[in-house]
């Protein structure tokens, strides 16, 4: 079994979405329709064709597929404007699920979840303090389900990867390149979490630690400034990368147009950016992308609240054996890796997933 391919999103016309409280057109508020209604929060915006798209397509197949009503609410990049519009979103009664994601955002749901009880909300990427201990979740936040991804396992799928790449010379135009590049958003634990996977198995396909470079985008927008993600990532192919691998959401996005500028290779993040990427020629650059499949983890728990099966005020952790993590095996990567590698890769995944390889977390 290839890792992650099946459960691939391809984001389509979330563009289109207005950028502060939009939604995708269905009558949230309409309670007396009978059907749950979901509000997804993001604090950001559609459009990073990475994690949050990811999230949105999942809860989109949920309302296709099971019935829910979505709502999205996107509350852009000014941080100053996150608290008030969790505790908007958090007042108004037009959801029965208020659902948000990332490590910003778990001391809003930790305050919030307790005042409206009747509500139940669920945390991706990011676990609130169940313990109650910190001044949040005073009733344990009973009614909050959060699922944390182990994206140490993509990472070491993509060092993995990297190294074996460079060191049969496989890419074409970068031959005579040993480095790669890793470029996280900001350094915090789930974020650095893809760099140690990352470095370990970079180190495991025989590759050596000097010739992994890293910079964090860091400032005030660093999951949000391609601009930066360029600068940063035209550097490291300055200073010899073959590929550069961007863990920065939007930011990411710069790491491609330096790539064609470059004539070098990244991997993309999250999801199948190949497929989400417009441009031709970003989309050439992307040998596979590391999936964090946060859509899917939504959307099984959509099922799964369906029947009443769903772990509230607990934390839900999931990798590579429930197919949560992965990579694309494509016709694209084919063209590009060879099967050589492409077994190899597949015998490390299959590893990773047995238990026989632990990967090291920076949790």
């Amino acid at each position: 079994m290839r890792y992650g391919r099946s459960a691939a999103v391809a984001v389509t016309g979330i563009l289109a979405l207005t950028a502060c409280g939009g939604s995708d057109g269905a009558d949230s508020g309409a309670a007396s329709s009978g059907k749950p209604r979901i509000k997804l929060v993001i604090n950001g915006g559609l459009g990073d064709k990475s994690f949050f798209d990811s999230a949105y397509e999942g809860l989109k197949k949920a309302e296709k597929d099971l019935g829910y009503e979505l709502k999205v609410v996107e509350l852009g990049s000014d941080r100053t404007k996150w608290e008030p519009g969790f505790e908007d979103a958090a007042s108004a009664d037009d959801y029965d699920i208020l659902a948000a994601g990332t490590f910003e955002v778990t001391e809003y749901i930790g305050e919030l979840a307790p005042q409206f009880p009747d509500k139940k909300f669920w945390l991706f990427d990011a676990p609130v303090d169940y313990s109650g201990k910190n001044g949040a979740c005073s009733n344990k936040c009973e009614n909050v389900y959060s699922v944390t991804f182990k994206q140490n396992e993509g990472g070491y799928l993509a060092g993995f990867l990297a190294e074996k790449l460079v060191a049969a010379k496989s890419l074409k135009g970068a031959e005579s390149l040993k480095k790669v590049g890793v470029m996280p958003g900001v350094k915090i634990p789930v974020i650095e979490d893809f760099v140690v996977g990352f470095r370990a198995g970079f180190k495991d396909a025989g590759g050596k630690n000097s010739d992994v470079l890293v910079q964090y985008v860091g400032g005030d927008k660093p999951f949000g400034d391609p601009a930066k993600g360029k600068e940063i990532s035209t550097s490291m192919y300055g200073q010899g990368a073959a590929l550069v691998w961007p863990v920065a959401g939007l930011s990411g996005l710069g790491t491609f147009e330096s790539a064609v500028t470059a004539k070098r290779y990244t991997f993309g993040v999250d999801s199948d950016q190949y497929q989400t990427l417009t441009d031709q020629a970003q989309k050439n650059t992307v040998v596979t992308s590391i999936l964090k499949n946060v859509g899917t983890a939504l959307y099984k728990a959509a099922q799964a609240d369906q029947k009443d099966s769903l772990k509230y005020g607990a934390v839900d952790t999931v990798g590579l054996a429930e197919d949560a993590v992965g990579y694309v095996d494509d016709d694209h990567f084919r063209e590009l890796v060879p099967e050589k590698t492409r077994n190899e890769v597949q015998e490390a995944a299959d590893k990773v997933k047995s238990g026989s390889v632990t990967v090291p977390s920076a949790f």
